[in-house]
């Protein structure tokens, strides 16, 4: 799958499951779990020590699904992340050593943003789906559809995370700017 492949077929599933993940021999359980459930696709956190193992265990047992790890926070992160199978990265914020190391390594990659300037920034280093988090923390919907407005004849897309709930979800899925959402509520830590 070509790294341009894998964020469309992130953006075909709409919702990304964002999972925090301790132990290791959990790993396979949560897998079948999502492809039973028909959502055969995970951010895996590095908020976690397990992190990368867990994303190398999917790889290699349960290729099918799609694999991303989340807050990639050092091109550390990234080189690890890739190494263990990943197939696109995740980050609360746009630090372009980080961004520069995944696009160094073949990493399709989504930085976090709040502001126009940041929304800039990214899009200078050819992102053109950006997180938008902590989504509800900084005015949900309205206030994204706002920040959005002057990129949208460039393509940019969104995926927001942090507040989003199945109460929500469908507001954001129906609006155009969005390329998909990730939540928690998916799978408990």
């Amino acid at each position: 799958m070509s790294n341009k492949d894998v964020l469309e077929v992130v953006r075909r599933y709409g919702v990304i499951p964002v999972i925090a993940i301790d132990d290791v021999e959990c790993a396979l359980a949560l897998a079948d779990a999502l492809i039973e459930g028909g959502l055969p696709v995970a951010e895996i956190t590095f908020r976690t020590a397990a992190a990368a193992q867990v994303i190398s265990k999917i790889a290699k047992e349960r290729p099918q699904v799609v694999l991303g790890a989340g807050t990639v926070l050092s091109a550390e992160n990234v080189r690890r992340a890739k190494d263990a199978g990943a197939l696109f990265g995740v980050a609360p914020g746009v630090n372009p050593a980080v961004v520069k190391e995944a696009i160094r390594v073949g990493l399709p990659f989504v930085p976090g943003v709040v502001t126009p300037t940041e929304i800039e920034q990214a899009l200078s280093m050819e992102a053109k789906i950006l997180k938008f988090f902590p989504a509800e923390a900084f005015g949900g919907l309205k206030v994204l559809k706002a920040l959005a407005a002057p990129f949208a004849h460039l393509g940019v897309r969104f995926m927001p995370t942090g507040g989003i709930t199945t109460a929500n979800l469908g507001d954001y899925l129906c609006a155009d700017i969005i390329a998909c959402v990730g939540g928690t509520w998916i799978a408990s830590r």
